[in-house]
């Protein structure tokens, strides 16, 4: 039985409001549509505490799926900073919008709580990465960023690159500022977005700064800011690790595959063998995480397959 236009418009008109209402809970956005990341707690650089690399004495907390988390997760694994600072892995919990603690930790149970102990607003989201001393309890940085920053500045073995060098801080500088907008928090900002104008210029910029990339790889190489990899490659990677298998069916940024932008491809498997960085892949629980737990992007909940990470870290190019 064929069902009554007027059901359909009624169902689509009601369908798209609570969309509306379900992403306002997602993500906030300004009054043309645009994505509007909101501000987090501890996001200042604090000076490097006197007790850094003190064996136990800070935890850094990150979340598999969290590609802001995986960012600062690289360059504890670059710095081989296992040996002062612990590594702990929440789990999330999307009945909840929260992140959990497998065991628990410094007597909290999520990481909300623990936020809250440290002195956040409790309006304010627990999110990851964030290093916490442990003997306090007291969050040193949650911010992302900073948190990149304060690791490369961490005492470390004498063969631990430096991923802020000298001669590249202006280029590094450059790049930084325009891959946070355009491509770690671009990917959010079209499928986050509330209307086509919002996704057409995130798309547009994502795809711009891409091609940007492409062209500097393709250049003097073989990292973004010349010889010496960077904290701006740290910060590319884990939004183009994860581009086939999350962000391009589920927040739609599908339009150019990675694999015609050849030197983007080979920089992708060039940082893929970096010691330590395959185990920090966790591709089957991002896309679990993502297609699961992002209710109004998939009401389905169904986690459709994808390719396998091998093949998008792979020598030959496969068009």
């Amino acid at each position: 039985m064929a069902i009554p236009p007027a059901v359909v418009r009624a169902a689509r008109t009601g369908w798209h409001w609570q969309w509306l209402q379900l992403m306002n809970g997602l993500g906030p956005a300004d009054g043309e549509g645009n994505y509007t990341r909101p501000t987090g707690a501890f996001v200042q650089r604090p000076p490097l505490p006197a007790n850094a690399g003190t064996a136990g004495g800070h935890v850094l907390i990150v979340g598999r799926s969290c590609p802001w988390a995986h960012r600062a997760w690289l360059v504890w694994l670059l710095r081989q900073l296992e040996g002062s600072i612990e590594l702990l892995t929440v789990e999330p919990d999307p009945e909840a919008g929260r992140w959990r603690f497998s065991q628990p930790f410094l007597g909290c149970g999520t990481l909300q709580e623990l936020y809250q102990r440290a002195g956040a607003d409790p309006s304010q989201r627990a999110t990851v990465p964030v290093l916490v001393e442990r003997a306090s309890g007291r969050v040193v940085v949650g911010e992302s960023a900073r948190l990149m920053e304060l690791l490369n500045a961490w005492p470390a073995g004498d063969s631990a690159p430096n991923l802020e060098p000298a001669e590249q801080q202006e280029s590094l500088h450059s790049w930084r500022e325009l891959l946070q907008g355009s491509v770690n928090d671009g990917v959010y900002r079209c499928g986050f977005a509330r209307t086509q104008a919002a996704y057409d210029r995130a798309e547009t910029a994502l795809f711009d700064t891409l091609e940007r990339a492409e062209a500097a790889l393709s250049g003097a190489g073989p990292w973004l800011c010349g010889p010496q990899l960077t904290l701006a490659d740290v910060q590319l990677f884990p939004t183009l690790i994860r581009l086939e298998l999350v962000y391009g069916p589920l927040f739609g940024v599908s339009r150019r595959p990675l694999w015609q932008l050849p030197a983007l491809w080979r920089w992708r498997q060039r940082f893929f063998q970096l010691p330590g960085v395959a185990a920090s892949c966790c591709d089957q629980a991002w896309r679990q995480d993502y297609f699961g737990a992002l209710f109004p992007l998939n009401p389905s909940g169904i986690v459709p397959a994808g390719p396998p990470l091998a093949t998008l870290v792979a020598a030959q190019l496969q068009p």
